[in-house]
Formats: C-alpha cells, structure tokens, sequence
C-alpha cells in the first residue's frame, strides 16, 4: 500500500515468506532473514515453487520501475453531473491489467548464511569479557542439566548433574547421565563456545587433547554451540575414540535472551546434529563433471547409546554450493526431498507443463543433484535440513574425493 513497483521491501522476520512472496506478486524487490531455520526453510520453497500472474508494463523498456498498466473506472460526482462534465477517472492501482499468455515465477535471489562474526575486545575488557562468558556458561550449564539435549523422535540425554570442570580451559562442565534399566550413568564433558564465537576445528582439537587427560576417562566429549565452523563439524564427526563418543549439539538461539528463559524440562534449548551422509560422483564420461548425493543422517541414539544410519527421508530440504568461498552458501541447486506428490515442485510443474522438462523438476525432489562441471582443488558445500530444522555443512574438495 505504500510502495511502487520496483522499490525495495526489507522484512526483518520472515515467518513463511509472506511478505517476499506478496512483494514478488506485486513487481516490489525484497530482502528478508530470520533466525529460525524453520522459517527460511519454509519460505525458499514457497518462493521458489510459486507462479504469479503478469502485470503488463506501462514502459516495458524501463522495466518493473516503469509501474504496470492499471485499469480504470470513471469517478462520477454530483459536480460532474450538474456541470455535465465528463467524470474524472481513478486508477485502480490494485488491479494491474493480467497478460494471459505469460505465467510468471519469482526471479533470480540469493540465499546468505553469514558466520556469527568473532567481537575482538577493547584493551583492558578483556577480563570483562571473560566474566561475562563465564556467567554465561553458568546458565547454559543449568539449563543443560534441566533440559538435556533432545534427540531423534522426541527422546533426550537426560543428565543427573551438571557441574563445572576445574583445572581445563576448554572443557567447561562434567555432567552424569540418567540412564533407564539399571544401566551405569556416563560421564561426559562439555565445551561450550560462546555466543560471539564459531565453534572452530581449533576450539575442538584442543578440547579433545584435555578430554583424554581427564581421569575417569569421560564416555560423552559434547560440543554445544550457536554454530560450527564446517571444519569443526568435520572433526567432530570424524573422531575415532574407543569407548568415546564425540557429539555434536546445536545451541537454541533463546539462549542469548537467558533473563527470558524459563528453565523447563520440555525446553528444547539443545539439538543432537545428525550427521550429513554425502558423497561426490564422478561422471565416467567427464572428467569435469560430477554429482553430489545425498544419502540420509547419521543418528545418535539416546537410548541404546550407539549412531543409527538415517535415510533420505528425513531431510526437508539441501542446497549444493558448486564453488564455496568457506563463508557464504550460493546455492546452485536446491531439492526438497519431504516435498511429496502434492507439494511445491510438482505442483509448479503441473503448471508449467509446457513449459518446462517434467523430469528434469522431479529430480528436485530427490537425493542426488544434477551433473554440474567442478575443476579440480574446488571446494563444494552440501547444506542440510532435516525434518526438525535443524541444519548441518558438509564441506568437500573435488580432488579429494575424485582420487577415491
């Protein structure tokens, strides 16, 4: 109501898109972001299965700044009448006339996943800093043992205590498990990363080196944080330790606003991270294209203690970076593989039945992605979300993977 076509509309919580889809409707350029992952999710695949009618352009050469051709109605008022004067006419600037012979989608945008930036201190905050961390820490710790950390299928690490850890850096608490049927508590340790920082593959590394000094030997190594640098994510999932097991655990961002918080069991103030199952392909008739497939999660059972191999049925939607920069996710592919016979790809073909390859768009509704041209020493990044909307990286080098 209060914009022309082609200016720009900023929509600071998406929800599902609303806004962006209704100002792609209405010829308005958008940006909008949100913190729920949810969200986004939700609202890329409504914007990018959505048709809209097209307005016809006052000044096609100008493009959609030119405005659009509206209809009109004559204005007749008592002065008109008695003055027989011909009636002033009102455009009707919700009802931009429709080119029938043209379906339009929403146009090119971009997706942008920014790192939490790392905040350098002032001289002589340092100490404050620390303090302030260390309060932090204090809650995290609290809500920790009230809620534990939730799992596949509503089940959780419950944990009977959870407590500071003296004499280490890197590992902030020790905590003992609950454990059903009699079985033994575990002792785990935790390394939180703080709200300004990413949890990086240096972070882990040193974490790890205290764990194993740490006598009794703790069963769970638990990494919690807002984010994880891609390589972090990758140690993680990759550490072999007999008799260990190394998680991985996403931090709610209703954390940050812990004067806000209330402590409840039910919170979920913790996420396991599944495991991303990726592989690069090969073309044998190419030596430049690949394929990047997706097989599914892997799992942490909370209950039997052991990581179950998850499918690709429990993945919302993944997005395929070609050429990753290491900050930024540009998506050149994106599938939905929960989107189903009735959902947002399918129903844009059956749209655009004439207009576009019916398999080629079903395959956006699967695990693997289509061939795509990668020269060696390129870096490519699988992102991931699965069905509670929690997401993960996967981080790749061509040649890396191309040699096996």
């Amino acid at each position: 109501m209060t914009t022309d076509p082609g200016d720009l509309v900023l929509d600071i919580t998406c929800g599902s898109g609303t806004t962006a889809y209704v100002a792609e409707q209405w010829g308005r350029r958008w940006i909008t972001c949100d913190t729920s992952r949810v969200a986004i999710a939700l609202a890329k695949q409504r914007l990018m299965t959505a048709t809209f009618d097209y307005y016809k352009l006052a000044h096609p050469e100008q493009g959609v700044g030119s405005g659009f051709v509206y209809k009109t109605v004559p204005h007749v008022t008592l002065k008109s009448i008695a003055n027989d004067e011909p009636p002033a006419t009102e455009t009707l600037y919700d009802q931009p006339e429709i080119d029938r012979t043209k379906v339009r989608i929403t146009g090119p945008f971009t997706v942008e996943a920014l790192p939490a930036p790392t905040v350098v201190p002032l001289d002589g905050l340092e100490v404050m800093e620390e303090q302030n961390e260390g309060a932090k820490q204090a809650d995290w710790r609290e809500q920790l043992r009230a809620t534990g950390v939730l799992g596949r299928g509503g089940e959780r690490l419950n944990f009977s205590r959870v407590e500071p850890l003296s004499g280490t850096r890197y590992l902030q608490a020790e905590a003992e498990t609950v454990e059903e049927g009699g079985k033994e508590p575990r002792r785990a340790v935790v390394c939180f990363s703080g709200e300004t920082h990413l949890m990086d593959s240096g972070r882990v590394a040193r974490a790890l080196d205290e764990a194993e000094t740490q006598r009794p030997k703790p069963q769970i190594v638990l990494f919690a944080a807002f984010q994880f640098d891609p390589e972090a994510a990758r140690l993680i999932s990759e550490t072999n330790w007999p008799g260990v097991m190394v998680l991985q655990a996403q931090m709610n961002t209703d954390l940050m606003t812990g004067d806000l918080k209330k402590k409840r069991s039910s919170d979920q103030s913790f996420w396991l991270v599944g495991q991303p199952d990726v592989e690069l392909i090969p073309d044998k008739r190419s030596k430049d294209k690949y394929k990047v497939r997706v097989n599914g999660y892997d799992y942490y059972d909370v209950k039997r203690g052991v990581v179950d191999s998850g499918t690709v049925n429990r993945i919302a939607m993944w997005m395929l970076d070609t050429n990753y920069d290491g900050m930024c996710v540009e998506p050149v592919q994106v599938f939905f593989p929960l989107d189903g016979a009735s959902g947002g790809w399918n129903k844009l073909a059956r749209t655009l039945k004439a207009e576009i390859n019916q398999e080629l768009i079903a395959r956006y509704a699967g695990n693997e992605s289509l061939p795509f041209t990668a020269a060696p020493g390129t870096r490519l990044a699988v992102k991931i979300i699965d069905d509670r909307g929690i997401e993960s990286l996967k981080v790749m080098r061509v040649e890396d993977d191309a040699e096996n």
